[in-house]
């Protein structure tokens, strides 16, 4: 058996040999790719020491990986189509370790958010590859299966992230958050030349780059808007990126409309399997990642957990999303799509309103029963969404379908954590001023009401001032919390409103069950799948073929 995998998938007569292989070293890409945007929820609080970082700073640290992983991912999927899709995927990888060795040697700002943005290139790169490949290498009946495992490592991404950063953080600076992702980086990169075999689109025509231009400036400019508008005010930035995204969506649709080789068939958007299973990864992941962002930031400042034993609190949501998973692939079969997504997205929904119960008093408990739901509602749901989504473009397209299901998820937790992180400021905000209005300095008041870190930080400093004491900063700190499990309990609520018109869209656009096969382009033409046998395995194990 030779150690590189060389026969291209469009070259074999029978099933990959060693796809499950194969599907170990993809996951394992897609780990790194979303544990660094969770990852870095638990190393805020460090990181914001150390580089004195203010809110803004802050918000630009955790979103400059966010900016270009979401506008990027639909053309840099379309190039591994055209060129290579393992070539994309090592790659990827390796610009995604070269931005996590410059972040954790980088001890400024500017740097560390630029850092930030080129490990989003690298995602960019490597989340759609993954899902492509996936599709060409597992055979039809043995696809959602396969999915449901890449689904999995998602939401398993999710609360590891956490895990593994607080464990650094125990006796590491939070540069090492960054530099775990390098030796996986590496692994993932051998494994893929060894097991994961060359793919690329067959017949593909010319890249249509002003298609891809359009769509990198329409959604680069919305996700930039939603990020800076609501949380630092509707200036002339945010709003010039509102208008750009919104002229450079019609400019997009008008211009795919008219390309005989578009970059999205937009016209797709019409098939309600695929609309609707968009919006469903977008409505689902807004709820979910806006609503891990502040219930990591509850358990940190408010009840008081380092940064392991927050990760720790949060392997629940792993465990629901394998549960989840499982069941999935039990009952879809049977009950079809629609059943599937839109249970997940009732159960995501009514953990999203169990926050709204949040108190001043409250302790984890009250937040597990959210996580486990949310958990379990990924797995339920995502992974027949994500496989339909993928079933709707041909072979030809699959980096693009797998931008297009990846912006979706991205789309929606980028506006998930804008929206509700910007609703929970102004809900604390506006709490705290009514609880200790006229009792602080104008200056302590202001960087009170900036954060809960900040309302934390005023009161040790009003412990040590004379003036002040360990009664009046202990009133302080049960001021900032009462203020912020306040906002919690807002942000849910209107979080749980969103989701819950989320849903309703979602049951009216999806097909039913006996519909919910008609969207595949090719299935009127394929053809049966060969039976893989000792012939056709020992005729790809001696054949060779170019490295992709």
């Amino acid at each position: 058996m030779p150690f590189l995998a060389t026969t291209p998938v469009e070259k074999m007569t029978g099933p990959y040999t060693r796809r499950w292989w194969a599907l170990l070293v993809l996951c394992l890409s897609l780990l790194i790719v979303v544990m660094a945007n969770t990852s870095l929820i638990v190393a805020a609080p460090d990181m914001t020491r150390d580089l004195d970082l203010t809110s803004s700073d802050l918000q630009w640290v955790i979103d400059g990986y966010t900016v270009p992983y979401a506008a990027l991912m639909l053309v840099l999927g379309a190039i591994g189509d055209k060129y290579s899709r393992r070539g994309a995927l090592i790659v990827g990888l390796l610009i995604f370790a070269g931005g996590s060795v410059m972040g954790s040697l980088v001890d400024e700002t500017a740097l560390v958010i630029t850092a930030r943005a080129v490990m989003g290139v690298g995602a960019a790169v490597v989340m759609p590859a993954t899902l492509s490949l996936l599709v060409a290498i597992f055979p039809r009946g043995e696809r959602a299966k396969a999915i449901t495992g890449w689904t999995a490592t998602s939401g398993l991404a999710i609360a590891v992230g956490p895990l593994v950063a607080g464990w650094l953080l125990e006796d590491h600076a939070w540069g090492s958050t960054f530099l775990i992702n390098v030796p996986i980086a590496i692994v993932a990169v051998v494994g893929a030349l060894a097991l994961v075999p060359p793919s690329k689109a067959a017949g593909m025509g010319r890249i249509d780059y002003v298609g891809g231009l359009l769509s990198i400036v329409s959604v680069g400019s919305l996700v930039y808007a939603a990020i800076e508008g609501p949380h630092f005010g509707w200036g002339a930035g945010p709003i010039a990126a509102a208008v750009a995204a919104g002229v450079g969506l019609l400019a997009f649709v008008a211009w795919e409309l008219r390309h005989p080789h578009p970059m999205l068939g937009v016209r797709k958007f019409a098939q309600r399997p695929f609309s609707g299973s968009m919006l469903a990864v977008l409505f689902f992941f807004f709820g979910t990642f806006g609503s891990l962002y502040y219930a990591t930031q509850y358990l940190q400042f408010v009840l008081g957990y380092g940064a392991l034993e927050t990760g720790v609190r949060l392997l629940p949501l792993a465990g629901a999303v394998f549960a989840g998973a499982a069941a999935t692939g039990r009952l879809t079969p049977k009950l079809g799509v629609k059943a599937m997504v839109v249970a997940g997205m009732v159960i995501g929904t009514a953990g999203v309103f169990l926050l709204t119960r949040i108190e001043s008093g409250s302790t984890y408990t009250d937040f597990l029963a959210s996580l486990i739901m949310l958990g379990f509602a990924i797995g339920l749901s995502v992974s027949p969404a994500t496989d339909t989504i993928m079933g709707s473009f041909p072979e030809s397209e699959l980096g693009v379908g797998g931008g297009a299901n990846d912006t979706s998820l991205e789309l929606g937790g980028a506006l998930g954590i804008a929206v509700l992180g910007s609703l929970l400021g102004t809900a604390y905000r506006d709490k705290l001023s009514d609880l200790i209005g006229g009792q602080l300095p104008h200056s302590a008041l202001e960087t009170a009401k900036d954060s809960v870190g900040g309302g934390l930080a005023v009161a040790q400093e009003v412990a040590k001032n004379p003036a002040g004491g360990v009664q009046q900063a202990q009133a302080l700190v049960d001021a900032v919390h009462e203020a912020f499990a306040h906002g919690v309990a807002r942000t849910s609520l209107t979080g749980g409103i969103i989701m819950a018109a989320g849903t309703l869209i979602v049951l009216a656009v999806l097909p039913g069950h006996r519909n919910a096969g008609k969207h595949r382009p090719e299935d009127a033409q394929e053809k049966p799948e060969p039976q893989e046998t000792q012939e056709t395995r020992d005729s790809q194990e001696a054949h060779t073929g170019g490295v992709a």
